[in-house]
């Protein structure tokens, strides 16, 4: 398998397992993972806060029932359909909701039940190993008294940031299950500035190759940035539609005063979408400056080599015409005029050759 074809099954996750199989079965489609599940709890209301770690889903019903406190539980690791089963009983789903949550290649989007809200997300995060943007699918459930949210369960997430303030009794205490949602989907879309600043200093780094030396190896890299945009294109583009909908919804699980707050985020996944596209464009200037600048030094050196042509064929025609067969001709007595010529005929060669190449044309 090339590494074209390797990099393209990035983009696009097998569903071989999945094809010919009823609607709603429960297949994981993105590959198997090997991380483990965990499940953690944080209850709270303006007074009370507990955290803790659960064995399982069903640990979690009581706190279900509870309407006295708001409870999210984070579920990590979501890889077993057992798990996702018992996600549905908790909140009563059907079967259709629960084969998204195990599509990781799911598109972002919101669908609003009796009882509960439900969404997919994609929690972004740059990796400095690779220099690749890895995506995580994230899916959230909220009712009136619960929030829900399973991660595919690669290392770290973004989510630290809102259980600090949870456990630090800021005003997230005294609000509802649609203010807590709000505020991971917030989380997810504040992280993206992050991956555009990596992108943008990767495109500098670029331009500056670029402008210094155009090799293949910069275009190469150029195509490598254009993936990661188009990919980065992928991900953000539904959640527009999504916080959209999130916004203009009139469910009894969204208040008025939550609707601003969805609004800002509104606003910032639009400012994304006009930085990517400032970013195609300048991947597409950087491309069409790279053939430029190609040409030009292809120019640069057909015209030194039709230079030197222009002067040398006249020489060569002389010569030509007359064979250099005059009596008297000094070289002709030298002992070792042959081995001189070929001296000099690779001296001037090697000296091409190098000169080429201190040029770059070689």
């Amino acid at each position: 398998m090339t590494t074209s074809s390797l990099k393209a099954k990035r983009y696009i996750k097998s569903r071989a397992d999945k094809t010919g199989k009823a609607p709603g079965s429960l297949i994981r489609i993105g590959g198997k993972s090997t991380i483990p599940v965990t499940i953690n709890l944080i209850d709270f209301n303006e007074t009370f806060f507990e955290e803790k770690p659960l064995n399982s889903i069903k640990d979690g019903l009581n706190f279900k029932e509870n309407k006295k406190t708001v409870s999210w539980i984070d579920v990590e690791g979501v890889s077993d359909s057992s798990i996702i089963e018992a996600v549905g009983e908790f909140f009563d789903s059907n079967y259709l909701i629960l084969e998204d949550m195990l599509n990781t290649d799911q598109r972002p989007k919101i669908e609003f039940h009796d009882g509960y809200i439900f969404m997919v997300l994609k929690m972004l995060s740059y990796n400095e190993n690779t220099s690749q943007i890895d995506v995580e699918q994230v899916s959230i459930i909220f009712g009136s008294h619960y929030v829900i949210s399973l991660q595919e369960g690669k290392e770290g997430d973004v989510f630290d940031p809102v259980r600090d303030r949870i456990r630090k009794g800021t005003p997230i205490r005294k609000r509802t299950t649609d203010y807590l949602a709000y505020c991971l989907v917030d989380v997810i879309i504040d992280n993206y500035f992050i991956i555009l600043e990596k992108i943008a200093d990767k495109m500098e780094n670029i331009e500056a190759r670029l402008l210094n030396n155009p090799t293949s190896e910069v275009l190469q890299d150029i195509y490598e940035l254009k993936r990661e945009v188009i990919f980065l294109r992928k991900t953000i583009w539904p959640m527009r539609e999504l916080l959209a909908k999130f916004e203009r919804s009139d469910s009894e699980l969204i208040c008025n005063t939550t609707h601003e707050y969805i609004r800002d985020a509104y606003d910032h996944i639009i400012q994304i979408i006009d930085n990517e596209e400032t970013f195609r464009d300048m991947i597409t200037g950087m491309m069409d400056l790279y053939l430029s600048m190609v040409n030009n030094k292809m120019n640069e050196v057909m015209k030194l080599l039709s230079l030197t042509g222009s002067i040398f064929i006249p020489l060569t025609f002389i010569a030509g015409v007359y064979g250099m067969n005059f009596h008297y001709m000094p070289e002709l007595e030298w002992h070792y005029g042959y081995h001189s010529v070929w001296f000099l005929m690779i001296s001037i060669a090697v000296l091409m050759i190098t000169i080429f190449k201190k040029k770059k044309w070689l």
